[in-house]
């Protein structure tokens, strides 16, 4: 098991900020679960804790970027895209200000600190609001990449962090594209597109299905704006039917935004696997992941069945 993605984002900023004076980073009293403390340590003079005003937070990076600085402004997924939208709306995306909001804690495996913690529609909000990227990392290489890449990205990001260690995907050659999907596993039977944490599960499971002699297609989305529609629309002509899987709730998530695509150019089957229109509730991690199905067991069990079909 690897780093959890928000650690790692702690230790990408620390290396940005020696590279890049102009890097700043700005928190909502939340450094040491934010992993922004290690930036704090490392550059006190280039961090800014604006307390628990998350208005403030991002109306103040904005700002910064208004005068050439780049700032990371960080709270929990549930803040940011919530108590923040506009800001967000008006302050960042309407000028496309160049602010990086990286936002941990998102979805059901924030675990005990229950449903009004546990950002399950962040995903739906931020893909709506023009001139915005979303991006989803599935491990720390990855998290590291796309941390430093954001950097250079001139325009508002919203990179969406974990609680959970996640397990590692990707070796150290591994670079992160822009606006393209990873086929991290060929297949000809059909195919699962995952994003974040269900990346990993989504790669048990095929290996568990290949046992079984169905042969699967696994994409992994790292950027969920803009999505990458060339990957998808060449699994939907290639493979029987496409599984999305994601710690996101299935309104307007990754399975709507593929089914969208899908619909428009080459029609199929797109079965979303997230969670069902429902609030999180207090429960471990892992007592959660099963309820809402979010298992490699479960995504065999929805391969198999449609298979058949």
């Amino acid at each position: 098991m690897g780093l959890a993605t928000r650690e790692a984002y702690g230790k990408a900023l620390v290396e940005l900020g020696a590279e890049n004076k102009d890097i700043v980073v700005l928190d909502a009293d939340l450094s040491k679960s934010t992993k922004t403390a290690d930036f704090k340590k490392a550059y006190p003079e280039r961090f800014i804790n604006a307390g628990i005003a998350e208005q403030n937070l991002l109306g103040m990076s904005a700002g910064l970027a208004r005068y050439g600085k780049i700032p990371f402004a960080s709270t929990f997924a549930v803040f940011a895209s919530g108590r923040a939208f506009e800001i967000i709306r008006n302050s960042v995306c309407y000028p496309n200000a160049n602010v990086k909001i990286a936002a941990t804690h998102a979805g059901i495996t924030v675990g005990e600190d229950g449903g009004s913690h546990q950002s399950i529609e962040d995903i739906a909000i931020m893909n709506s609001l023009p001139n915005m990227s979303v991006l989803v990392p599935a491990d720390a290489k990855e998290t590291n990449e796309i941390i430093k890449y954001a950097a250079k990205h001139n325009g508002p990001v919203y990179i969406r962090l974990g609680r959970l260690n996640s397990e590692d995907i990707f070796g150290d050659d591994y670079k992160f594209e822009y606006g393209k999907g990873v086929c991290v596993k060929e297949g000809k039977d059909c195919t699962i597109i995952a994003t974040g944490l269900m990346t990993a599960m989504a790669k048990s499971a095929c290996e568990t299905l290949k046992e079984e002699g169905i042969d699967v297609r696994l994409i992994h989305m790292p950027t969920i704006k803009p999505i990458d529609r060339e990957i998808i629309e060449c699994a939907a002509k290639e493979t029987d039917f496409i599984l999305t899987c994601e710690e996101h709730s299935v309104v307007g998530g990754l399975g709507q935004i593929v089914a969208s695509v899908t619909s428009e150019t080459v029609p199929t089957k797109v079965i979303k696997l997230g969670v069902n229109d429902v609030f999180g509730e207090s429960a471990t991690p892992k007592e959660l992941l099963e309820k809402h199905g979010l298992t490699s067991e479960n995504i065999v069990r929805l391969i198999k069945e449609n298979y058949k079909k």
